[in-house]
């Protein structure tokens, strides 16, 4: 069985948006970052930092969305969300590389310096340098979308799931998105698998 370390809202969604995506059987165990579940001994032998998500595949574990994300497509998919074509596949992980270390980097920096540091180490001075970076990486992005139902080839793949979801995040957060990157944020989050991420994420934080 596998089991899945999650919190609501945070990076673990991509995973549980892979597992529905995939239709694999998992367990979705809520940890209570908020109450500091992620820095008892139990998480930290998960993960090093306390952090989600945590893939548990039998005696396999693993951590970061983007591996578990890759691993789960490569050994569950079949060519879906991650597929057999090695160039297609090249530009997936380009995208994904892109996405969390330009375009993802710079709202995590705005959301530690707003709310998830401590106090003491909030520099509200940083704040509109993080929203020129994001800028300037959805400018980046903006050159190569043109409006295509997908990012990469003919199908949906691990470089969507992430982007639509760092821009969702980015929506949350009131940075505005152009067209037509606003109307493929919205309609990838309306896909079935994502809502049934969300209602697991959810429902495991409620028990």
């Amino acid at each position: 069985m596998i089991t899945l370390y999650s919190y609501p809202n945070a990076r673990s969604l991509r995973a549980t948006w892979t597992l529905e995506e995939l239709g694999v059987e998992y367990r979705c165990q809520h940890v209570a970052l908020d109450q500091g579940e992620g820095q008892t001994p139990e998480h930290l032998a998960r993960h090093p930092d306390g952090k989600v998500p945590v893939l548990e595949d039998g005696e396999f574990t693993l951590f970061e969305s983007v591996p578990i994300c890759r691993y789960l497509a490569e050994k569950y998919g079949d060519g879906a969300l991650l597929p057999h074509d090695l160039s297609i596949r090249a530009q997936v992980d380009q995208w994904l590389s892109f996405i969390v270390t330009e375009l993802e980097q710079p709202l995590w920096t705005q959301a530690k310096h707003k709310f998830a540091l401590p106090q003491e180490k909030r520099i509200p001075a940083i704040l509109p340098t993080c929203a020129w970076e994001f800028q300037r990486a959805l400018n980046v992005l903006e050159r190569r979308y043109h409006g295509q139902e997908n990012l990469v080839g003919d199908t949906f793949t691990l470089a969507d799931l992430f982007l639509t979801h760092t821009l969702t995040w980015a929506s949350g957060m009131k940075h505005r998105l152009p067209e037509p990157l606003s109307t493929y944020r919205e309609r990838h989050a309306k896909r079935p698998a994502m809502a049934k991420a969300m209602d697991r994420e959810k429902a495991a934080a409620e028990h």
